[in-house]
């Protein structure tokens, strides 16, 4: 189950289908997997917070994953977690990169949702990996490899 919340009101002036663009990547990058995943549309403050608050960084960043804690209710799919996008950073980051917005956000939630897999990027190794599976599950939505270098301008 995808449960998409919006908090901030610029994801939907900005992108009226922002919900179902995260729905459609975050469907995409679960792929057969079974799980909950909660993808929180927000503002910089509240990221920024949550940033402060559970990982000592004092700022807003585009996307932040959460995993859930093991659980198992009975018929239903374990939760997998939540991911926080940041609309200003979002936005400026996508407008930087002559991206779209709708690309940008089914990007990072791609991203998110493969963090709450156990996905990670700390060793370049990984990365390279992650980024491979990004871009193979973007290519499935019709968006752009968001790492090719005209990408990053």
């Amino acid at each position: 189950m995808i449960e998409i919340e919006i908090e901030d009101d610029a994801w939907t002036a900005a992108l009226p289908e922002a919900a179902a663009v995260a729905e459609r990547a975050a469907t995409a990058a679960l792929g057969a997997v079974e799980g909950g995943v909660v993808v929180l549309l927000a503002d910089d403050e509240t990221v920024r917070d949550l940033n402060a608050r559970f990982r000592d960084r004092d700022r807003p960043t585009n996307v932040l994953s959460f995993p859930a804690a093991e659980m198992s209710v009975p018929s239903q799919a374990p939760p997998l977690g939540d991911i926080v996008l940041a609309y200003g950073v979002c936005a400026a980051e996508a407008a930087a990169q002559g991206k779209t917005l709708a690309d940008h956000l089914s990007h990072l939630t791609v991203h998110g949702v493969l963090h709450l897999l156990g996905r990670d990027h700390e060793a370049e190794a990984e990365a390279e990996e992650m980024e491979a599976e990004e871009r193979s599950i973007l290519a499935t939505l019709g968006v752009a490899d968001p790492y090719r270098a005209d990408a990053q301008a």
